[in-house]
Protein backbone atom coordinates (compact mmCIF):
# COMPACT_ATOMS: atom_id res chain seq x y z
CA UNK A 1 0.00 0.00 0.00
CA UNK A 2 1.19 3.39 -1.03
CA UNK A 3 0.58 7.55 -0.92
CA UNK A 4 -1.44 8.62 -3.35
CA UNK A 5 0.63 11.24 -5.75
CA UNK A 6 -1.12 14.27 -8.07
CA UNK A 7 1.05 14.95 -10.78
CA UNK A 8 3.07 17.48 -8.99
CA UNK A 9 3.61 15.05 -6.13
CA UNK A 10 2.14 16.44 -3.89
CA UNK A 11 -0.46 13.89 -1.82
CA UNK A 12 -3.97 13.25 -2.53
CA UNK A 13 -6.53 14.80 0.35
CA UNK A 14 -9.80 13.18 0.57
CA UNK A 15 -12.02 15.41 3.14
CA UNK A 16 -8.38 16.77 4.69
CA UNK A 17 -6.93 12.94 5.22
CA UNK A 18 -4.37 11.19 2.93
CA UNK A 19 -5.22 8.98 0.27
CA UNK A 20 -3.46 5.34 -0.03
CA UNK A 21 -3.59 3.10 -3.02
CA UNK A 22 -3.86 -0.59 -2.07
CA UNK A 23 -2.32 -3.08 -3.59
CA UNK A 24 -5.44 -4.16 -5.51
CA UNK A 25 -5.98 -0.83 -7.04
CA UNK A 26 -8.55 0.22 -4.57
CA UNK A 27 -8.20 3.89 -2.94
CA UNK A 28 -8.85 4.36 1.54
CA UNK A 29 -8.71 8.05 3.11
CA UNK A 30 -6.88 7.23 6.13
CA UNK A 31 -8.36 8.90 9.12
CA UNK A 32 -5.13 9.61 11.47
CA UNK A 33 -7.49 10.72 14.28
CA UNK A 34 -9.58 7.51 14.07
CA UNK A 35 -6.89 5.34 14.64
CA UNK A 36 -5.23 7.35 17.71
CA UNK A 37 -8.52 7.22 19.41
CA UNK A 38 -8.39 3.70 18.55
CA UNK A 39 -5.24 3.34 20.23
CA UNK A 40 -6.08 5.33 23.46
CA UNK A 41 -9.09 3.50 23.89
CA UNK A 42 -7.32 -0.10 23.23
CA UNK A 43 -4.44 1.13 25.85
CA UNK A 44 -7.36 2.26 28.44
CA UNK A 45 -9.39 -0.48 28.02
CA UNK A 46 -5.93 -3.03 28.46
CA UNK A 47 -4.96 -1.31 31.51
CA UNK A 48 -8.40 -1.48 32.99
CA UNK A 49 -8.60 -5.38 32.41
CA UNK A 50 -5.11 -5.74 33.91
CA UNK A 51 -6.52 -3.62 37.56
CA UNK A 52 -9.63 -6.17 37.58
CA UNK A 53 -7.36 -8.94 37.36
CA UNK A 54 -5.11 -7.94 40.04
CA UNK A 55 -8.01 -6.87 41.93
CA UNK A 56 -9.46 -10.37 41.79
CA UNK A 57 -6.22 -11.96 43.02
CA UNK A 58 -6.26 -9.78 46.37
CA UNK A 59 -9.50 -10.49 46.88
CA UNK A 60 -8.78 -14.24 46.87
CA UNK A 61 -5.30 -13.92 48.88
CA UNK A 62 -7.14 -14.98 52.13
CA UNK A 63 -7.50 -18.51 50.65
CA UNK A 64 -3.73 -19.10 49.77
CA UNK A 65 -1.78 -21.15 52.01
CA UNK A 66 -5.12 -23.10 54.08
CA UNK A 67 -4.58 -25.89 55.81
CA UNK A 68 -8.15 -28.27 56.01
CA UNK A 69 -6.38 -29.88 59.33
CA UNK A 70 -5.31 -26.23 61.21
CA UNK A 71 -8.94 -25.34 60.52
CA UNK A 72 -10.12 -28.61 61.82
CA UNK A 73 -7.89 -27.96 65.36
CA UNK A 74 -9.85 -24.59 65.13
CA UNK A 75 -13.01 -26.05 65.53
CA UNK A 76 -11.79 -28.12 68.78
CA UNK A 77 -12.58 -25.05 70.60
CA UNK A 78 -15.86 -25.45 70.37
CA UNK A 79 -15.17 -28.49 73.72
CA UNK A 80 -14.56 -24.81 75.72
CA UNK A 81 -18.06 -23.52 74.96
CA UNK A 82 -20.03 -24.71 77.83
CA UNK A 83 -20.28 -28.48 76.61
CA UNK A 84 -22.92 -28.62 79.41
CA UNK A 85 -25.55 -27.08 76.86
CA UNK A 86 -24.77 -29.93 74.56
CA UNK A 87 -27.17 -33.02 74.82
CA UNK A 88 -24.59 -35.01 74.64
CA UNK A 89 -20.97 -35.97 73.51
CA UNK A 90 -22.18 -37.46 70.41
CA UNK A 91 -23.62 -34.12 69.60
CA UNK A 92 -20.40 -32.37 70.00
CA UNK A 93 -18.80 -34.15 67.30
CA UNK A 94 -21.95 -34.22 65.00
CA UNK A 95 -21.47 -29.97 65.11
CA UNK A 96 -17.61 -30.29 64.26
CA UNK A 97 -18.20 -32.34 61.63
CA UNK A 98 -21.19 -30.14 60.08
CA UNK A 99 -19.08 -26.85 60.47
CA UNK A 100 -15.80 -28.70 58.85
CA UNK A 101 -17.88 -29.76 56.25
CA UNK A 102 -18.99 -26.30 55.68
CA UNK A 103 -15.98 -24.89 55.77
CA UNK A 104 -14.58 -26.97 53.03
CA UNK A 105 -17.46 -26.54 50.85
CA UNK A 106 -16.93 -22.89 50.69
CA UNK A 107 -13.28 -23.29 50.05
CA UNK A 108 -14.34 -25.41 47.25
CA UNK A 109 -16.05 -23.00 45.77
CA UNK A 110 -14.45 -19.83 46.61
CA UNK A 111 -11.48 -21.94 44.91
CA UNK A 112 -13.52 -22.65 41.61
CA UNK A 113 -15.10 -18.94 41.71
CA UNK A 114 -11.18 -17.76 41.53
CA UNK A 115 -10.14 -19.74 38.50
CA UNK A 116 -12.49 -18.92 36.67
CA UNK A 117 -12.50 -15.34 37.16
CA UNK A 118 -8.91 -15.47 36.68
CA UNK A 119 -9.77 -17.42 33.17
CA UNK A 120 -12.10 -14.81 32.03
CA UNK A 121 -10.12 -11.60 33.19
CA UNK A 122 -6.77 -13.31 31.81
CA UNK A 123 -8.62 -14.04 28.39
CA UNK A 124 -10.27 -10.52 27.90
CA UNK A 125 -6.44 -9.19 28.79
CA UNK A 126 -4.97 -11.32 25.72
CA UNK A 127 -7.90 -9.91 23.63
CA UNK A 128 -6.92 -5.98 24.34
CA UNK A 129 -3.61 -6.74 24.41
CA UNK A 130 -4.08 -8.46 20.98
CA UNK A 131 -6.13 -5.65 19.35
CA UNK A 132 -3.93 -3.01 20.87
CA UNK A 133 -0.78 -4.89 19.26
CA UNK A 134 -2.67 -5.06 15.86
CA UNK A 135 -3.86 -1.49 16.60
CA UNK A 136 -0.17 0.37 17.08
CA UNK A 137 2.16 -2.19 15.60
CA UNK A 138 -0.03 -3.64 12.46
CA UNK A 139 -0.85 0.67 11.41
CA UNK A 140 2.91 1.06 12.06
CA UNK A 141 3.59 -1.28 8.90
CA UNK A 142 0.50 0.37 6.92
CA UNK A 143 1.65 3.65 7.56
CA UNK A 144 5.15 2.98 6.80
CA UNK A 145 6.93 5.26 3.86
CA UNK A 146 9.64 3.07 3.98
CA UNK A 147 7.90 -0.13 3.14
CA UNK A 148 6.18 2.17 0.14
CA UNK A 149 9.16 3.65 -1.06
CA UNK A 150 11.79 0.77 -0.85
CA UNK A 151 10.05 -2.41 -0.67
CA UNK A 152 9.39 -4.69 -3.42
CA UNK A 153 7.15 -6.82 -2.00
CA UNK A 154 3.49 -6.27 0.06
CA UNK A 155 3.31 -4.62 3.16
CA UNK A 156 1.32 -7.76 4.58
CA UNK A 157 4.60 -10.08 3.71
CA UNK A 158 6.94 -7.14 5.33
CA UNK A 159 4.68 -7.68 8.79
CA UNK A 160 4.55 -11.53 8.32
CA UNK A 161 8.42 -11.73 8.12
CA UNK A 162 9.52 -8.83 10.29
CA UNK A 163 6.86 -8.26 12.44
CA UNK A 164 7.57 -10.54 15.57
CA UNK A 165 10.47 -8.34 16.34
CA UNK A 166 7.90 -5.58 17.21
CA UNK A 167 6.18 -5.62 20.75
CA UNK A 168 3.95 -2.66 22.90
CA UNK A 169 5.31 -1.99 25.91
CA UNK A 170 3.53 1.05 28.15
CA UNK A 171 1.74 2.09 25.46
CA UNK A 172 5.47 2.49 23.04
CA UNK A 173 6.48 0.28 19.76
CA UNK A 174 9.77 -1.37 21.28
CA UNK A 175 11.55 -3.60 18.77
CA UNK A 176 14.37 -6.22 19.70
CA UNK A 177 16.98 -7.63 17.13
CA UNK A 178 17.54 -11.34 16.59
CA UNK A 179 20.32 -11.45 19.67
CA UNK A 180 17.19 -10.37 21.48
CA UNK A 181 18.48 -7.04 21.93
CA UNK A 182 16.58 -3.74 22.24
CA UNK A 183 17.26 -1.85 18.97
CA UNK A 184 18.48 2.06 19.44
CA UNK A 185 18.33 4.91 17.02
CA UNK A 186 21.17 5.44 15.34
CA UNK A 187 20.81 9.38 14.73
CA UNK A 188 19.77 9.51 18.36
CA UNK A 189 22.21 8.24 20.47
CA UNK A 190 20.55 6.77 23.86
CA UNK A 191 16.74 6.54 22.52
CA UNK A 192 14.90 3.98 21.28
CA UNK A 193 14.58 3.45 17.47
CA UNK A 194 11.49 4.96 16.04
CA UNK A 195 9.21 2.12 13.95
CA UNK A 196 11.58 3.07 10.43
CA UNK A 197 14.95 3.07 11.73
CA UNK A 198 14.06 -0.12 13.41
CA UNK A 199 13.09 -1.71 10.37
CA UNK A 200 16.10 -1.09 8.73
CA UNK A 201 17.79 -2.27 11.13
CA UNK A 202 16.21 -5.57 11.32
CA UNK A 203 16.17 -5.54 7.44
CA UNK A 204 20.29 -4.46 7.42
CA UNK A 205 20.50 -8.08 9.37
CA UNK A 206 18.29 -10.08 6.89
CA UNK A 207 20.58 -12.39 4.78
CA UNK A 208 17.82 -12.10 1.87
CA UNK A 209 17.04 -8.37 1.95
CA UNK A 210 18.16 -8.17 -1.78
CA UNK A 211 15.36 -10.71 -2.71
CA UNK A 212 12.72 -8.16 -0.99
CA UNK A 213 14.09 -4.65 -1.64
CA UNK A 214 13.21 -2.53 -4.63
CA UNK A 215 16.33 -2.26 -6.99
CA UNK A 216 18.17 -4.94 -4.87
CA UNK A 217 17.86 -7.84 -6.93
CA UNK A 218 14.44 -8.17 -6.18
CA UNK A 219 12.00 -9.70 -8.92
CA UNK A 220 8.86 -7.78 -8.26
CA UNK A 221 7.17 -6.02 -10.54
CA UNK A 222 7.78 -3.07 -8.83
CA UNK A 223 11.09 -3.23 -8.33
CA UNK A 224 12.88 -0.27 -9.44
CA UNK A 225 16.64 1.52 -9.69
CA UNK A 226 18.61 2.26 -6.72
CA UNK A 227 20.33 0.66 -3.50
CA UNK A 228 19.29 -1.11 -0.69
CA UNK A 229 19.92 -0.66 2.63
CA UNK A 230 23.09 0.32 4.40
CA UNK A 231 25.00 1.10 7.58
CA UNK A 232 25.72 4.75 6.02
CA UNK A 233 22.01 5.91 5.92
CA UNK A 234 20.06 8.77 7.74
CA UNK A 235 16.74 9.77 7.13
CA UNK A 236 15.95 13.33 6.21
CA UNK A 237 14.25 14.07 9.45
CA UNK A 238 17.19 12.99 11.79
CA UNK A 239 19.61 14.55 9.77
CA UNK A 240 18.04 18.09 9.41
CA UNK A 241 17.59 17.60 13.40
CA UNK A 242 21.37 17.36 13.78
CA UNK A 243 23.88 20.37 14.58
CA UNK A 244 25.39 21.76 11.29
CA UNK A 245 28.66 20.49 12.59
CA UNK A 246 27.52 17.10 12.67
CA UNK A 247 25.75 17.26 9.34
CA UNK A 248 29.26 18.23 7.86
CA UNK A 249 30.42 15.37 9.26
CA UNK A 250 27.74 12.35 8.26
CA UNK A 251 28.66 14.06 4.87
CA UNK A 252 32.11 13.99 5.12
CA UNK A 253 31.82 10.29 6.61
CA UNK A 254 29.49 8.83 3.10
CA UNK A 255 25.99 9.16 4.71
CA UNK A 256 23.44 8.70 1.81
CA UNK A 257 20.34 10.94 2.97
CA UNK A 258 16.59 8.86 2.61
CA UNK A 259 13.63 10.90 2.01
Amino acid sequence: MKLKLDADGHVVLQEGKPVYIKDDGREIAFDGKQAFDKIGSLTHENAATRQRAEEAEAKFKPFDGLDADIAKKALDTIRNIDDKKLVDAGKVEEVRAAAVKAYEEKLTAASAQHTATLAELNGKLEKATGELYQEKIGGSFTRSKLITDRFAIPVDLVQARFGSAFKVENGQIVAYDKAGNKIYSPSRAGELADFDEALETLVDQYPYKDQILKGSGASGGGATGGGGFGSKTIGQAAFDALPPKERAAKMADGFTIQP
